[in-house]
Order: C-alpha cells, then structure tokens, then sequence
C-alpha cells in the first residue's frame, strides 16, 4: 500500500470527511488496550514500535539495539508479527527454509542479526524466546498491539515525513491518537534530518534520540557509479535520496508498492532496463530478499545502517535493562 497523497497535506477536505471513521478506529484501538490483559515474560521486553502507516524505520532502530545490546554481553532474540507472511507462528525464523512469502521480508532480515521468532501470538512467541535462551526480547512493531508487557518502548519517526496530516487512519496515516501512544513509551527515535519539527514538538516531554541511517562501507563503492535503482518499501524516495547522497548517478528510479512481491518479469524488466541504460541495479536489503535466491545475483543491495547521534542516550534508557541481566 502507498499512502495516499492527502495524508500528508494538513488541509484536505477527504481527510476531514473521514475523521469520523478515524475517531471510530481510535475507539477500537483504545477500547482493546483497556480490555486486554497482557502477559509479562520472564525477561524484559523492548518495544520499537512507530504511528503511522509506511516505513519509518523500526527495523534498522531494533536491529541497532540488537547490535548494542550483544556488544554487552547480551542475548537479544526479536519477536514480529511476520507481517505480509502466511505463516502465523509462533515459530523460529530459518532463513535456509523460510522465505518472505511465508515470514515476510522483515522476519528475514532481523533473522541474519539475531534469532527471531515469528507469532501472531505475542506472548506465546516471546515465551519461546525466552526457553530458547532469548535474556531480553526486542519486538519489532508491536506499539499497538496491547497482549505483552513492555518494560521498554520506543517510538520511531521518520524526520523527513514526520506525523502527516495528524489524523488517526484513514483520515491521515496514524495507527492511534499521539496523545496515547506518548503515555506509553519511554522516547522518541527520530530517524534522518528534521524536515517536519519533531524535535522542537518532542524534547519537552521525553528523550530525543536522533539517528541516522548510513550506507555501509560497501555501498560507498557504488558513489560516482550510474545506478538503476527500484525499491518496494514505505517510502521508496527515501532510498533515492540516500543513493543520490552518496553519489550515485540515477539512470531511472522505479518505485513499488511497499512488501511487493517481484515477480519474474518484474525481474526481467529491471534488468533489462538497466542493462540498455548501462547501469548497475541496486535496490535494499528488504527487497532484495523478496527475489527468488537464484535472482538475487541480478541486482545489489543497498546497505545501510543505522548510527546513533548521541549513543550516550541511548545507554542511560537501556541501563535498567543491563542492570536487571547484571
């Protein structure tokens, strides 16, 4: 799904027509958090979840904090939904076995970093965790989803799209009210440059931690290179722009639905395009595993990754965790 246009325009006569429906899915959202009777794990449970719909980048900020939190002698396992996959769960991701038709592509990727287990079932999945050794589980997404305890939630935004229009879906593109969500979560994660003045909106009433993701050493490389690049994600432009940052040149920029299933024309389209432009084709990591293992010498993946601007910060927040594993 892309977001629509009017998402992001803070006057929109749609967006305004179908504020009741948003004030009825709030309703639905708050009346689940107040029934439910979440269960507590027997280790602690972070939370990176975000608000609004569309890639803000919870998957590199919980894949950072898996890296952080092993480099202190710590065993993270992740615990996600599977989005866009068919298998429910609860279940331990095998990416020799698995692929993103069954797990979804972000499964995949959290999978190469740490062990991660895949369940609608929040609860049962964590409890899996924790038998197979798991003394801190990271949820990818989850912000809204009321069946687990969180000793610890983060809430991630994208500081090139900020909070849109600032109505609940589908009048705008947030999951619940901010209000509610901010009365649950312990910072804010501000991903990329502050293009909509989330920090001056934030720092009053809780942490800031700015972040930046950043192409990997390899992908350095390509700067100077002519580039077809296509994504499949939240927000295709995004990577774009990080491509154009680092010097690539763009022969073509092809933008796809986000968790698109390539098929194989797809395949061959691209690479044809890029051949007849001369171009190396390139594309992200979430992508990339989208593509048949046999395909997936046919284009690059981008890498980036996900660097902390003050990982003091961050140290402090997660400190009472250390100290519960300690």
């Amino acid at each position: 799904m892309r977001a629509p246009e009017f998402w992001h325009r803070r006057e929109s006569v749609l967006a305004a027509l179908l504020a009741p429906l948003g004030e009825l899915y709030g309703t639905a959202g708050r009346l689940r958090t107040r029934f439910a009777h979440p269960a507590r794990l027997a280790r602690p449970v972070v939370c990176v979840g975000n608000l609004t719909a569309g890639g803000a980048g919870k998957t590199p900020v919980a894949l950072a904090l898996a890296r952080a939190l092993r480099l202190r002698g710590m065993a993270p396992h992740f615990l996600t939904r599977g989005y866009g996959g068919s298998m429910a769960g609860p279940l331990r991701v095998d990416p020799a076995k698995h692929g993103f038709r069954e797990v979804g592509d972000e499964a995949l990727l959290l999978a190469a970093e740490a062990p991660s287990w895949v369940a609608r079932d929040r609860p049962a999945g964590g409890r899996l965790a924790v038998a197979a050794g798991a003394d801190l589980v990271i949820m990818d997404d989850g912000l809204q989803n009321p069946s687990l305890v969180k000793d610890l939630s983060l809430l991630v935004i994208d500081g090139g799209y900020g909070l849109g229009n600032g109505r609940v879906m589908p009048a705008g593109p947030l999951r619940e009210p901010l209000a509610e969500a901010l009365l649950r979560v312990a910072a804010v994660v501000l991903v990329g440059a502050d293009a909509c003045g989330m920090a001056e909106r934030f720092e009053a009433h809780l942490p800031l931690l700015k972040a930046e993701l950043v192409p990997d050493a390899r992908a350095r490389e390509l700067a100077g290179k002519k580039v077809l690049a296509f994504a499949g994600i939240g927000r295709p432009a995004k990577f774009f722009a990080t491509l154009e940052a680092l010097g690539c040149r763009l022969a073509a920029a092809s933008a796809f639905a986000d968790h698109h299933a390539y098929s194989p024309d797809d395949i061959m389209r691209l690479v044809e395009a890029a051949a007849a432009a001369g171009a190396e084709l390139v594309t992200t990591e979430k992508d990339l595993v989208r593509f048949p293992p046999e395909a997936r010498g046919m284009a690059r993946a981008v890498r980036v990754e996900l660097a902390w601007q003050n990982p003091a910060a961050l140290a402090e927040l997660l400190a009472p965790l250390l100290e519960r594993h300690g």
